[in-house]
């Protein structure tokens, strides 16, 4: 089978599983039931992917690397920018991607720990590929950051992507509770936690 018609399979079966988590939590999930929603049967899925976590994991590759795509365009198009300008940009980038925020907040540690390792090492590839560009435009645009500052930022804001989405999609039943229980709560949009964060942690 050419790498080509291989490709194409496992495109097929992440596309399968995307269009699946729209409406289906993570556990309720399987192989059998993305297996219904591609022209492959099980067990030729196994061909390509060997648990259902390494599937996920092909697709938050795929979330990365779409945002690397928005993060390479940044870089292309704008000369010069302010630290208010850049906040936005970059919000509104990770705004773009709440399969990518949903995926990490839920589900990570279940998937990196259900992945074989050569699909692990894939992955982190594109997580490493997002780290470098994003370091990229923080030395084109903000020069007078000592490296020390960057990495801080890198360190801060990369975490923080782990939890915009439950906090900017508190479900109901959260949000009774946090009242019962007196916590200080207010709404926010994953654009606006993202903004003011960047925002915060640019140091110039």
């Amino acid at each position: 089978m050419s790498k080509e018609t291989t490709d194409l399979r496992k495109e097929e079966i992440i596309s399968a599983c995307e269009e699946l988590y729209e409406n289906c939590s993570f556990k309720d999930i399987t192989i059998k039931l993305i297996g219904e929603k591609t022209s492959l049967s099980r067990p030729s899925i196994y061909n390509y992917f060997q648990t259902k976590e390494e599937i996920f994991l092909a697709l938050l590759k795929r979330e990365y690397e779409k945002w690397i795509e928005d993060l390479e365009k940044i870089y292309v198009k704008n000369e010069k920018m302010e630290k208010e300008q850049f906040a936005d940009i970059l919000a509104k980038t990770v705004e773009k991607r709440k399969k990518l925020l949903k995926l990490l907040s839920m589900n990570l540690y279940d998937i990196e720990e259900n992945s074989s390792v050569d699909s692990l090492i894939d992955f982190k590839k594109s997580y490493n590929s997002a780290i470098k560009l994003v370091k990229k435009l923080l030395d084109k645009y903000f020069k007078e950051m000592n490296e020390e500052n960057k990495n801080e930022f890198l360190f801060s804001f990369f975490p923080l992507m782990f939890g915009l989405y439950p906090y900017a999609f508190a479900t109901k039943k959260q949000k009774i509770a946090m009242e019962k229980a007196n916590v200080l709560y207010k709404e926010y949009t994953i654009y606006e936690i993202a903004y003011m964060s960047i925002k915060k942690l640019l140091v110039v």
